[in-house]
């Protein structure tokens, strides 16, 4: 018989016992997220060519629906979200590497409408316009180290990150390169990065 072979129902008695024995669940709020992210204990972005994509993102969010497949609007787009550089009247709104970016893509415009007008995905026009202008990719938001309760707990988070992301902390604060280069363990580039907390950007 075929009802035989189908999961059984569950008698109403167990289907009430169910009910109350199983948690409702919670609603995530904006205080847990921002909880989390703090116990993280790092911004990182560290995604290849991250602050492009950051940028055609928010040029894409100035777009109307009928307007995303439109070359000219998304050149429109483009002025609007990095501004008038050429006049030095940028968009206030802009971040120092995200400015770094509207220097780079605004001579290019053109060549960044045709594969956005696709509707390509963003990480991949990046990566196109890379093999025209590596640097685009090279751009990358600066890695901060949460606020910490004390030393103790600073020194824990720094322990943990990855030297590649203390070396862009150390970049980022204006440390010589010549004296970065020195470090060979891990510990040191720790040492100089609680040494130049004042630095932070």
């Amino acid at each position: 018989d075929a009802a035989r072979c189908g999961p059984r129902r569950p008698t109403r008695r167990v289907a009430i016992a169910r009910t109350q024995t199983m948690p409702r669940p919670r609603p995530v709020t904006l205080l847990a997220v921002a909880l989390v992210a703090c116990i993280a204990g790092v911004a990182r972005a560290g995604e290849e060519c991250e602050v492009c994509v950051a940028n055609l993102k928010a040029i894409d969010a100035l777009l109307d629906a009928d307007e995303k497949t439109s070359k000219e609007s998304i050149i429109e787009a483009i002025d609007k979200h990095c501004g008038d550089l050429q006049n030095e009247r940028p968009n206030p709104a802009l971040g120092p590497k995200d400015l770094k970016m509207c220097y780079y893509m605004l001579p290019i415009k053109r060549a960044i409408a045709q594969p956005f007008s696709t509707r390509k995905p963003k990480d991949r026009v990046c990566k196109d316009l890379k093999k025209q202008n590596p640097e685009i990719c090279e751009v990358k938001y600066p890695v901060k180290v949460a606020a910490a309760e004390s030393e103790e707990e600073l020194l824990a988070k720094l322990k943990k990150m990855k030297i590649k992301d203390l070396r862009r902390i150390l970049n980022d604060r204006g440390v010589d390169s010549a004296k970065i280069s020195k470090f060979v363990e891990k510990e040191e580039y720790v040492k100089e990065v609680l040494a130049t907390q004042h630095l932070e950007l």
